[in-house]
């Protein structure tokens, strides 16, 4: 007997199928912010820290926005484009049937986390008098695309296996950083609960399904492969500062002074020890298939501060 799927119980357990709606009511939520302070980079810089409190909430707020909405169009665009084949066996490997049927139960789940991520944005946006702000908050797809196309320009099918399994193996380490701070309005941390309960399994559905992939691929293809991964975790991992820039105007920064809290706060070296921890699964996934083996391949995860790590729990 085969050993069970992350999948297996799907009907009693997914979101989709057992979830309540999240709902947010502000009297229940006085004195709790919106997202984690120390996971908001430029509310420590000081041009922020002069703000009134009522412009720095506001922040906190927009960065959830922010948050919610990418979600949106990670899961529809990144995640659900590389599904999709999978589901429908247009990957030209040779899926059994169950595995599938997983991709189709991912490809469900993924669009609920969508719809709640938008619903529970919107919820704010009426009760708090906050808006969102109107921009396109899937201007990073691009940017993931490029990440994925340039080592990869005659192998754009792989290219997006690969961003997906490197976002999936990603996230659920992203979701776990807000539950159990109680600092945060509790829909927002259900909410993020509920996202990586499933995110968990989908974690192992598609670390399952990159030892297939990378089992089909060419020697050739292998290293090639490897060698664009630190690139896909990185730009998986970058916040778009589109959105960024826009929240700091609107709470009262001039362009110079916005300028200089990004570059202050999103410099390309910040952040680099909480990209290596929460990478530290997709790290193990590489080894696990012998990725770090290749040629260059360590090298090239080095340059980018990523370190291969042991393949324990």
């Amino acid at each position: 007997m085969s050993a069970p799927g992350p999948l297996d119980r799907w009907y009693e357990s997914a979101g989709v199928r057992t979830g309540v709606r999240r709902m947010f009511h502000e009297g229940a939520e006085q004195g709790l912010v919106f997202f984690p302070e120390a996971l908001v980079p430029h509310l420590a810089h000081e041009a922020v820290r002069a703000l009134p409190p009522e412009r720095r909430r506001e922040l906190t707020i927009r960065h959830l926005y922010q948050f919610l909405i990418a979600t949106t169009h990670l899961e529809t665009r990144v995640v659900n484009r590389a599904a999709e084949p999978i589901a429908n066996g247009r990957t030209g490997l040779p899926l059994t049937t169950a595995l599938r049927q997983d991709a189709f139960k991912v490809y469900c789940d993924e669009g609920y986390h969508a719809l709640y991520s938008l619903d529970l944005a919107d919820q704010i946006a009426t009760v708090t008098g906050i808006p969102i702000p109107v921009r396109d908050y899937g201007g990073f797809v691009e940017q993931l695309a490029v990440a994925a196309r340039e080592p990869l320009p005659d192998q754009p099918e792989l290219a997006g296996l690969l961003q997906a399994v490197v976002f999936e193996t990603l996230i659920t380490a992203v979701l776990n950083e807000v539950p159990n701070d109680t600092t945060v309005v509790r829909p927002v941390r259900d909410l993020m609960r509920d996202h990586a309960k499933d995110e968990g399994r989908h974690h192992r559905f598609f670390a399952a399904f990159f030892q297939e992939l990378w089992a089909g691929l060419t020697p050739q293809l292998r290293r090639r492969a490897a060698l664009a991964l630190p690139d896909l975790i990185h730009a998986a991992l970058r916040w778009d500062l589109g959105p960024v820039a826009d929240s700091l105007r609107l709470a009262g920064l001039d362009a110079d002074t916005t300028r200089a809290v990004l570059a202050d706060c999103f410099a390309p070296s910040t952040g680099a020890n909480r990209i290596s921890e929460i990478s530290r699964s997709t790290l193990r996934l590489c080894a696990s298939v012998g990725a770090f083996d290749l040629p260059g391949v360590r090298e090239a995860f080095a340059a980018r501060g990523l370190y291969e790590v042991d393949e324990g729990p």
